[in-house]
């Protein structure tokens, strides 16, 4: 994307959510996240867009989502063109979202942008954690979409989700990695973990069903085998997810032997330092790590 010299873009870069310059006829595209998914866990902001939206983009699990509470209309309200009628009459276009499909419905949501129509472009979790606000605006620079204004409305990321699930595991120093090597060679990932290992970060790791058994690993030549582990899995969609969710505690040495914990996408495992420890009361385990280090008498 272009820049000036200094690392800015320029007199026209504007932060503020000031729109000078665009066309009065245009929309307004939405990255918006969806948190887990399910409505009680969604922002009000997101679900007001998504309702609003002449426009919404979402994969067929989001759209089931979104339609539990009448956030999309139901599925026999959509007629054969993809059109639903909400019950006060206004109509929704409904776009299936896939993997393959991202350039073109990126391409295809700045044209409906510039009809004049607002476009709900539907994430899951948060859309700038490992989702599709960077493509958004990647293809926004490739595509000289200048004239289409975008505004990200933010969810709650799988980290917090399943953070919450198990206790207070991200309450000192934390970090998120990836383990996908479609975009990053594998070298890079191990780099990260390496110095995320060493450096104290309770780490996050994404998309578990590559290569965590690796992964794991390589955080153990850094850190001892007892450090805690959790393994989450679908946080906040209850039974709505691909897998149904769950959580399970273990350690870092024998958290690679527990591949059937790991059901796929929506897996993150979390792996605690030094000071991350567990507590236990009359309902089930938690994992604590508190700030510094702290004790009661520190607050």
């Amino acid at each position: 994307m272009s820049s000036d010299v200094d690392g800015t873009t320029g007199d026209a870069e504007a932060t503020s959510g000031d729109d000078a310059g665009t066309p009065d006829d245009h929309g307004t595209l939405y990255v918006v996240g969806i948190g887990p998914g399910l409505p009680d866990q969604m922002t009000k902001r997101a679900k007001q867009v998504v309702e609003s939206s002449e426009v919404v983009i979402a994969s067929s699990l989001y759209q089931e989502f979104l339609r539990d509470d009448g956030t999309l209309p139901a599925e026999d309200a959509v007629d054969d063109d993809g059109v639903a009628t909400r019950e006060d009459g206004f109509e929704q276009e409904i776009v299936r979202s896939t993997m393959g499909r991202q350039i073109e419905l990126a391409r295809a949501a700045f044209e409906y942008v510039r009809e004049g129509k607002d476009v709900a472009h539907v994430s899951g979790g948060d859309p700038s954690v490992y989702g599709k606000s960077d493509l958004i605006f990647k293809m926004a620079d490739e595509e000289d979409a200048t004239d289409v204004p975008i505004e990200i409305v933010p969810g709650m990321t799988a980290a917090l989700g399943g953070a919450a699930n198990v206790g207070a595991p991200l309450c000192n120093d934390f970090c998120t990695i990836s383990l996908s090597d479609k975009w990053r060679g594998w070298d890079e990932i191990e780099e990260k973990l390496r110095a995320a290992a060493i450096s104290g970060f309770v780490i996050v790791l994404y998309n578990c069903w590559r290569n965590y058994e690796k992964a794991v690993e390589i955080v153990r030549e850094e850190r001892t085998d007892d450090a805690r582990v959790a393994i989450v899995n679908d946080a906040g969609r209850a039974d709505a997810g691909r897998n149904g969710e769950s959580e399970f505690i273990t350690t870092l040495g024998e958290a690679a032997d527990h591949d059937d914990k790991v059901s796929g996408m929506g897996t993150s495992l979390i792996i605690g330092n030094h000071e991350t420890e567990t507590w236990r009361n009359d309902d089930r385990t938690y994992l604590v790590t508190p700030r510094g280090g702290r004790d009661v008498d520190d607050f």
